[in-house]
């Protein structure tokens, strides 16, 4: 099997492909990556001399590097995407041009082949929720730009499905960690920032609540709706691990044994959401996914990784001390 990944240099995007040859090294997969914000092309250094992978640096809006790449591979899983959501609120147009006119490049492309199309999509779809978790058919809220581009490319996707009949499908996933993860995110940023004994900035009260999936977990939710999930259906991934911001911060203090009174609380952002929730009992059935990692383990793999891999991230560790972008 041939498969492109775009976006593979990023943070779930780098994990899927190193597990997937793992598991399946037989098969051939051809990464395309821009090396934008949030790749890094440290991340799959360990397959340079795999000849079953290939990176090539490009655009997912480059109609005819992906129209060529296309034409070789079976199925396309596009991770490709600006993830950022502070970044978004300062400027939104780079997002537009990933998150939407990428998803639509790739539509252009597949529509005539009938190829499969994975699309990794996010639970920030569906916006803040008070108290129910929302399933695949709960209306769209998205609340910020980087959302809001997220759910435009679901609505396209939808749309070829039901137009030109394409062989696409949507994964939805919850808060991802693990290792790999860039550094402007909240549990790596916390654990560099705590090895260093820097602030920890929080936002507001620190109790917004997001579901908590460990990275190897959604990449194995992946591979299931790659290889088992029904034509034009979309798949929520989450772990039933709802914690808010300022336990996560806590755990990983007492664990790396650092002080409370590294935590600093600062202005909350623009449209900041609450809580995110989802029902993933769709896959959970229909597939026979479940997640293996606990948050107890994972948080520790998690720290350990970072701890472990200095080389990695100390050359762009002054990112996380920048100030939010909106001020």
């Amino acid at each position: 099997m041939k498969i492109l990944v775009t976006g593979g240099m990023g943070f779930i995007g780098s994990n899927f492909i190193l597990e997937f040859l793992d598991k399946f090294p037989e098969n051939q997969v051809t990464n395309v990556d821009a090396l934008y914000s949030g790749s890094n092309n440290q991340n799959l250094v360990s397959l340079s001399n795999n000849h079953n992978y290939q990176f090539i640096k490009g655009d997912i809006t480059d109609e005819k590097l992906l129209g060529n790449l296309i034409k070789d591979n079976e199925i396309i899983i596009n991770f490709a995407a600006e993830s950022f959501v502070d970044k978004s609120i300062s400027n939104a147009k780079p997002f537009l041009k990933s998150n939407v006119e990428g998803v639509f490049t790739l539509l252009e492309l597949i529509k005539d082949t009938k190829k499969r199309l994975v699309h990794i999509s996010t639970d920030e779809v569906f916006g803040s929720l008070k108290n129910q978790s929302a399933n695949e058919d709960h209306r769209f809220n998205p609340s910020s730009p980087y959302s809001a581009t997220k759910a435009s490319a679901e609505l396209l996707i939808n749309a070829y499905n039901l137009t030109y009949d394409c062989d696409c499908v949507i994964t939805r996933c919850t808060n991802n960690y693990g290792p790999r993860q860039f550094l402007e995110k909240l549990i790596p940023k916390t654990i560099i920032l705590a090895l260093n004994k820097k602030p920890i900035p929080v936002y507001g009260n620190g109790k917004n609540i997001r579901d908590w999936l460990y990275v190897s977990d959604h990449c194995s939710a992946i591979e299931k709706v790659l290889f088992e999930g029904k034509k034009g259906d979309s798949y929520n991934i989450s772990a039933n691990n709802e914690i808010d911001n300022l336990t996560i911060i806590k755990k990983i203090l007492e664990l790396m044994d650092r002080s409370e009174d590294l935590i600093t609380f600062v202005e909350d952002r623009p449209g900041h959401d609450f809580r995110y929730s989802m029902n993933s009992e769709k896959i959970r059935n229909e597939l026979r996914w479940k997640n293996k990692v606990n948050f107890e383990e994972g948080i520790q793999l998690t720290i350990d990784w970072y701890l472990d891999n200095r080389n990695w991230w100390e050359n762009v560790s002054e990112k996380i001390f920048n100030p939010t972008p909106w001020k």
